[in-house]
């Protein structure tokens, strides 16, 4: 899994070309889901299609992640699976239409879009996203908006394919999710923020982080960025400029120090309520 991910919501018929762009300029991971009230799915097929038959990249360079999206989180006019089906059957109808979209035989990863209120309801859709794995279509699986670390622990127990990834927005309401992110140390999960940068803007603009940008001569994203994939975070970003996507993936080029981490790591700590 790259350290970075394309995020391709919110884009609708600009998806297509703005991953192709994203694809273009490097990124080597893509994250979307089969919801199309968020997500136009169907468009990071066609970014992944012109791609690959143009030689730029092959199927195994790209990490690609799709999601399963609970009917409370869909556009009741447009949903990709029968509703009244069974959970089970709900997933198995979206993750058909995923590969249909994507132009794909398989995922790298399959995320929960989000826990149900009733953990049983939760844990079902998750034996079906684990056949799913075990049919060799998905590579790993995870789960998104989970903010409640005695939920994802009780998913952990319970799953015979644990979780590989959480993806959760990245803000001080939840405390940066502290507690959840040194589970997923300690677990072995990888942690992935979104919402990364629009959430956290008073981050962006602190004095600790305008010293850091002056003296790597770095923009304010970048050291953001930087700083969270030195502390183990797999960011994404959607940003529609081929500008900032270069800038992205710079962030590779140079390396914060310990004590400058640890800087960033008391600003956080500041900032959450």
């Amino acid at each position: 899994m790259p350290r970075l991910l394309y995020g391709s919501a919110w884009k609708k018929e600009r998806t297509a070309a703005l991953v192709e762009l994203a694809l273009r300029s490097g990124f080597r991971g893509v994250d979307t889901a089969c919801q199309p009230r968020h997500y136009h799915e169907p468009g990071v097929g066609e970014a992944l299609a012109a791609v690959f038959s143009s030689g730029l990249a092959a199927r195994s360079e790209i990490y690609l992640q799709t999601k399963f999206t609970p009917f409370a989180g869909q556009d009741p006019n447009n949903v990709p699976y029968d509703p009244h089906a069974s959970l089970t059957q709900q997933v198995r109808q979206s993750f058909v239409a995923s590969l249909v979209n994507l132009r794909v035989a398989l995922v790298d990863g399959l995320v929960l879009h989000s826990p149900y209120p009733d953990d049983r309801d939760t844990l079902e859709v998750w034996r079906a996203m684990e056949s799913l794995y075990d049919q060799g279509l998905v590579r790993q699986l995870g789960v998104s908006n989970c903010y409640e670390l005695t939920r994802l622990d009780a998913l952990c127990q319970k799953a015979r394919i644990r979780p590989a990834t959480i993806q959760n927005r990245f803000h001080a309401k939840s405390h940066y999710d502290q507690e959840i992110r040194a589970f997923c140390d300690q677990s072995g999960i990888v942690y992935q923020s979104f919402w990364t940068l629009t959430a956290n803007v008073e981050i962006l603009k602190s004095p600790e982080v305008a010293d850091l940008a002056a003296k790597h001569e770095r923009s304010a994203a970048q050291i953001f960025f930087r700083y969270l994939t030195q502390r183990d975070i797999v960011c994404l970003t959607g940003t529609s400029s081929k500008t900032h996507m270069a800038e992205d993936l710079s962030i590779f080029e140079f390396r914060l120090s310990a004590a400058e981490c640890e800087i960033l790591d008391a600003l956080l700590l500041r900032s959450a309520p």
